[in-house]
């Protein structure tokens, strides 16, 4: 399969991509970087993407920011970060490629476990995770000629524990390589509509 991985270089990203180019062609995408750059906030940029690249089997993508904060002193225009970048951008990323993905292909996004399990200064994650779950599921049940759509919700990454383990504290850590198999699942398995818990679930 020819699959497009936006967000190749990040941590989860280098993981997927070390996993699926053992059996796939893997297009690497980033906003500086890889064999095509993308700004997903950008739907000129994401139509670009897609007109070089040209038909595809599968996006993956591992991108989107959000801004962390207290809630008391969040603004419009930080609530605006994740909503046009991990939102919309993951959004658009599969609304602008239906028209190049193949028949049978699969889109596959990327939350996380926020929604579910809150920690301080993460409203913004938590509202955006859960509007992006609405919409795998709402999109599963419309998408025609065979298409599938996931979303992948991993816990904390262990590589990134130097950066974000203040604000998880309990909370158990799993290595890219591990979440790299709920995107593997997804791309070559038959499910749709399915959201892929890595190393957490809702019942812990």
């Amino acid at each position: 399969m020819k699959i497009i991985l936006v967000g190749a270089s990040g941590t989860i990203g280098r993981a997927v991509g070390a996993e699926l180019e053992r059996r796939h062609d893997v297009v690497r995408v980033g906003r500086s970087g890889g064999d095509f750059r993308v700004d997903i906030t950008d739907s000129s940029s994401i139509r670009r993407l897609y007109a070089d690249v040209g038909e595809f089997d599968a996006l993956v993508s591992t991108v989107g920011k959000v801004h962390f904060g207290p809630l008391e002193r969040f603004t419009p225009e930080q609530f605006d970060v994740g909503l046009r970048d991990k939102l919309m951008g993951q959004v658009n990323l599969v609304m602008l490629g239906l028209a190049s993905i193949r028949a049978g292909g699969s889109f596959t996004l990327t939350s996380g476990l926020l929604n579910d399990d809150p920690i301080r200064e993460g409203a913004s994650a938590a509202m955006v995770n859960g509007a992006l779950e609405g919409f795998v599921h709402g999109a599963a049940v419309e998408l025609s000629r065979g298409l599938r759509i996931n979303l992948v919700s991993p816990t904390v990454i262990e590589e990134a524990l130097p950066v974000y383990a203040p604000f998880f504290p309990g909370v158990k850590a799993v290595p890219a390589r591990e979440a790299a198999l709920g995107y593997v699942k997804s791309v070559e398995g038959v499910q749709t509509g399915r959201v892929y818990r890595i190393g957490w679930s809702r019942d812990t």
